[in-house]
């Protein structure tokens, strides 16, 4: 398999579950700005969509969207170690909790990196984006992740908070997500992603 990422977006967050599951992958970073890939290819010709994550498989299937690239990973690990098994509730549960991260936390934090809005319009993103994190924070008071144990929708999760600080969002606000997220740093998977992205050349 191959993994189209751009460093600390959110490719990071199949790049932890590859390694937490062992499988073998090619990993490919590509320039968003330019859409060519590190080996000299237009990225638009693998993915049409034009960003990352990407997931090309080893008979050229290619796989987009985070929550869906994660799910495919976690089926090919063993024993549904990162998601319960397709139609399970539990499963049910999982998506329940990528579509929240997907639509509300990455989709609601989009606006924040456009120079584009004016800060006031900002503002109103920051704090819908607050009522989400007050939610998280809520749910992850009394337990380490957010099933309980460590899945690929906690991997997703942490790829997000990362983020914060480039809006200038303290995490410290939300104790219980602050946390969490310094947990799920201290994983050999996590810290080997980030070594392993920062390690690439510039496309």
């Amino acid at each position: 398999m191959k993994l189209y990422f751009a460093p600390m977006t959110c490719s990071l967050s199949p790049h932890i579950v590859l390694l937490e599951l062992g499988l073998p992958f090619e990993l490919i970073r590509v320039n968003n700005q330019s859409k060519c890939t590190a080996d000299g290819r237009d990225f638009r010709k693998i993915n049409p969509k034009g960003y990352v994550a990407a997931l090309e498989l080893d008979n050229g299937e290619v796989l987009t969207e985070g929550p869906a690239i994660l799910q495919y990973l976690a089926d090919q690990g063993p024993g549904h170690a990162m998601a319960a098994a397709n139609g399970t509730w539990e499963r049910s549960r999982l998506q329940e909790h990528l579509n929240f991260i997907s639509a509300e936390i990455h989709g609601g934090s989009a606006p924040l990196f456009s120079a584009e809005f004016p800060e006031a319009i900002k503002t109103v993103f920051r704090q819908k984006l607050f009522k989400r994190l007050d939610y998280l924070s809520d749910s992850l008071s009394d337990r380490d992740y957010l099933m309980g144990t460590f899945t690929v929708a906690d991997a997703y999760l942490f790829t997000v908070l990362t983020w914060l600080p480039t809006f200038n969002i303290d995490i410290e606000n939300w104790p219980a997500l602050a946390s969490y997220s310094r947990r799920v740093a201290t994983r050999p998977s996590v810290l080997s992603a980030i070594a392993a992205e920062a390690a690439t050349l510039p496309v």
